[in-house]
């Protein structure tokens, strides 16, 4: 069965609403699966890129800018 135009509105609402939720659930598996096969990870945090090692001890590899806040919705050109 077909679904109307206000059917596919409505169901891409709802996944625009949890994407947020699935997106940081994708990340966090993602970053575990690289640390359980024995890879390293990069994390900014603190004003820093950090690389994280599987047995959980990190290193600092540079100094970046804090995090820019975004207006939801608000698109942004990266140069």
């Amino acid at each position: 069965m077909k679904k109307s135009a206000r059917d596919r509105a409505k169901l891409e609402q709802g996944v625009e609403q949890r994407l947020p939720e699935l997106s940081g659930r994708a990340f966090a598996a993602a970053r575990q699966k690289a640390l359980d096969a024995g890879e390293t990870v990069l994390e900014a945090r603190e004003g820093a890129l950090y690389r994280v090692h599987p047995n959980g001890t990190f290193e600092i590899v540079k100094t970046i800018a804090p995090p820019r806040p975004v207006t939801r919705g608000a698109r942004i050109t990266l140069r």
